[in-house]
């Protein structure tokens, strides 16, 4: 199954994201919102990373994050935020929660591959 879950409202930095990842030889899976990402983590134990924004309707991605963390007691995923947000208490927020990286938009996959296979073991 997957070893990536891409969570974005976006349907372009979803495909974005995904494409990339895929061509990469990543396997991938995406969801819509938080909501449906924790909905697809409890259904693959596969995943490794979560790569999520932030500002997203249903269930925003700081939410899902601590959700994953608190909820599903899901302390072995990897936690990636890709936003445009970039504030201290966002971030210190996050770190609190267990959030593992924080990415700024725009998305330079290149720049990431290295740690993202890391990440996920590869």
């Amino acid at each position: 199954m997957a070893q990536v879950l891409v969570v974005d409202d976006s349907s372009t930095m979803r495909g974005i994201v995904s494409t990339f990842l895929s061509q990469n030889g990543f396997e991938v899976a995406i969801a819509h919102d938080g909501r449906d990402g924790l909905r697809q983590l409890q259904n693959d134990p596969d995943i490794r990373l979560v790569v999520s924004d932030i500002n997203m309707p249903n269930m925003d991605g700081l939410t899902m994050a601590e959700m994953i963390r608190k909820d599903l007691g899901n302390t072995a995923v990897r936690i990636v935020m890709l936003t445009t947000e970039d504030n201290a208490g966002m971030r210190a927020r996050g770190k609190d929660i267990g959030v593992n990286g924080w990415i700024v938009k725009p998305f330079r996959g290149e720049a990431v591959l290295g740690p993202f296979r890391k990440l996920c073991g590869m």
